[in-house]
């Protein structure tokens, strides 16, 4: 038992990560009618500044101009991936959201190799988009609105794997603690903008710094912690898993119930995603996540 503890700490970790960000961005959901999803997006990115800028204090090192450059336009699509996220939610099912948004990263994956199963896994992920289509007489009809925002988050999430990379010769904690920095003076103001004086309210203060600690600190720490040991594909077969999870947590916390097509597209999306990292070159599997 205590030789079989070590390797399946990481593991652990990974599915904590998981697990915490969508309980997080369910609670989060539920400032929605407070502040807004433009509101709650600025608690989460704003305090994920903070707690990332303080941890990795990357003030204290320096960065050449064309880093600090590719760096800040990392943190700017960061920035909009989650406001975009947020903004679909409001009136998507989380679970919906997270299956849309993760045709990001699978077309990434798709992109980096040209083998025939590929097209069966494209082919999955377009079976799984097809019966988000309101084809079920017991499904209520996505709002195009949301639906459209979630379509973002996945072009988002891809150019946000892309510009990743070319900052991974830098320090990990201390770029994604200058991106979200860079993310923060896009998303904070649109935030303020949009709900005003109402999110300085203490108690939502409060809310807030939990939403973001759990929806981002937290799942960030895991992640370093399982990336240490799970190898690369592994990792991204169970972050696949992600939108099972986002649909679950929506059922739990949110109430959000799901026809059986829209369970279906999500499990076709998951199994679109896992095997596309399962059947491409381990060094081209993006696992990165925001």
């Amino acid at each position: 038992m205590s030789a079989a503890r070590p390797l399946l700490l990481p593991y652990a970790a990974l599915i904590g990560a998981i697990v915490t960000l969508c309980v997080g961005t369910s609670l989060a959901k539920g400032l929605f009618p407070i502040v807004g999803a433009q509101g709650t997006s600025a608690y989460r990115v704003g305090f994920a500044a903070l707690i990332l800028m303080l941890v990795w204090r990357p003030w204290r090192h320096p960065i050449s101009r064309a880093d600090l450059g590719r760096v800040a336009l990392y943190g700017a699509v960061m920035g909009v991936l989650n406001l975009s996220f947020y903004m679909a939610i409001r009136t998507v099912p989380l679970g919906v959201a997270v299956a849309i948004e993760f045709i990001g990263p699978l077309a990434v994956s798709v992109a980096s190799s040209r083998k025939l199963i590929h097209f069966v896994w494209i082919g999955l992920a377009v079976l799984g988009l097809a019966l988000l289509l309101p084809i079920d007489p017991g499904a209520k009809p996505l709002d195009p609105v949301g639906v459209g925002f979630a379509c973002v988050a996945a072009v988002m999430w891809a150019l946000y794997i892309i510009l990743g990379k070319r900052t991974g010769h830098l320090h990990a904690g201390r770029s994604v603690a200058l991106g979200m920095a860079a993310a923060a003076l896009i998303v904070v103001p649109i935030g303020v903008a949009s709900a005003g004086v109402t999110l300085l309210q203490p108690k939502l203060i409060g809310l807030g710094l939990v939403a973001a600690v759990m929806s981002s600190a937290i799942p960030y720490s895991l992640e370093m912690i399982a990336l240490r040991a799970i190898p690369k594909r592994s990792f991204g077969v169970m972050l696949s898993l992600e939108p099972a999870a986002g649909a679950l947590a929506g059922l739990v916390i949110l109430h959000e119930h799901l026809a059986v097509t829209q369970w279906l597209a999500i499990a076709a999306i998951v199994a679109a995603s896992a095997g596309t990292i399962m059947t491409t070159p381990g060094d081209a599997v993006a696992e990165d996540v925001p």
